[in-house]
């Protein structure tokens, strides 16, 4: 007779094999009806989890594979990562599973539970706003993770980020310096850490020149570049609108240039660099970051920690480079 699997299981219950996985490893944030569901399927096909890479990872075999799990692997930031993060993995005979979240946490939940599924040696991840203790009991059973670009809330693991916090207030200072002191700031969802970290450079610099931030210059939220365009036409419509401008990440930098009117030039500073940047008109200032460093930091803390290295978590804090090109220096 055929043993039945997660997808008979799963059809069974009219629940997704995902979902399936999910409960039989017992993670946390199932409803109860559904998790009834999925036990009454299981027992009545006599359904049994696999437990063979289990076993294997018990015995310190492993099973060669490490999930990523990034925002969104479009983004160029995000895809630069993941190369470096595969290129430890490669020299280390490692496979690497990738998965986007698009800072949902349902679907992030949903990732990792495949991969869990799948018995990987460990994660590497970059958290969306949403809580992470679910990730307790894959780690019980042996799984490694790492943060990175931002720590997971309320969990002790290893994290690699940048120092958002003071590259934001060195951006923001360089405008002020200029003689700005109607700054926007406009951003991504505020709830997002390194977008907290960001709002709060920026305000860090205006307090320090004596400056209160001011909420009607101020835009959270943005998720695209037709956002971040629409968001621009709205502060440029204020009595008295912004004479330069603190963008907090490559895609909002994009749709405000997308929207800017380049025969009234107005000064800007990006956090994230973007291609071809020095060869716009005028080439644009910018908070750098480096994508390769953190993803490749990341990945060799992972590897350390499956190697066995059971050291106290580590917060690793990467500098931000400010690279003054020209669009920040226009005086108001």
């Amino acid at each position: 007779m055929k043993r039945p699997t997660m997808k008979d299981v799963a059809r069974a219950a009219g629940v997704s094999p995902m979902t399936v996985s999910r409960v039989v490893s017992g993670e946390a944030g199932v409803s109860p009806g559904t998790v009834a569901r999925v036990e009454r399927a299981v027992r009545e096909l006599g359904y049994q989890r696999n437990d063979n890479a289990r076993s294997l990872r018990q015995k310190n075999l492993g099973t060669s594979t490490i999930g990523l799990v990034v925002d969104d692997l479009a983004n160029p930031f995000y895809a630069l990562m993941a190369r470096s993060v595969e290129d430890e993995a490669h020299r280390r005979g490692y496979l690497v599973l990738v998965g986007s979240t698009n800072d949902e946490p349902r679907r992030e939940r949903e990732v990792i539970a495949a991969f869990t599924a799948r018995q990987v040696d460990g994660l590497v991840i970059v958290p969306t706003i949403g809580d992470h203790d679910f990730l307790r009991r894959p780690m019980e059973g042996g799984t490694r993770v790492v943060c990175v670009d931002r720590p997971a809330k309320g969990l002790a693991v290893d994290s690699v980020t940048v120092d958002n916090r003071a590259g934001a207030e060195r951006g923001v200072a360089h405008l002020l310096g200029h003689g700005h002191t109607r700054i926007a700031y406009l951003g991504d969802r505020y709830e997002i850490w390194t977008q907290a970290e960001r709002y709060a450079g920026y305000a860090d610099a205006l307090a320090a020149h004596g400056i209160a931030a001011d909420p009607a210059l101020v835009r959270h939220g943005l998720r695209t570049r037709a956002a971040a365009g629409a968001a621009l036409a709205g502060l440029r419509e204020l009595p008295d609108p912004p004479t330069a401008l603190f963008t907090s990440n490559d895609l909002i930098t994009l749709g405000v240039l997308d929207g800017l009117d380049h025969s009234a030039p107005v000064a800007i500073v990006g956090f994230d660099d973007l291609p071809l940047a020095e060869r716009l008109s005028p080439p644009l200032t910018v908070i750098s970051q480096d994508p390769p460093a953190l993803g490749g930091t990341a990945a060799h803390l992972l590897f350390s920690r499956i190697a066995g290295d059971h050291s106290p978590p580590r917060d690793i804090v990467l500098p931000t480079r400010f690279v003054e090109r020209g669009s920040g220096g226009f005086r108001s």
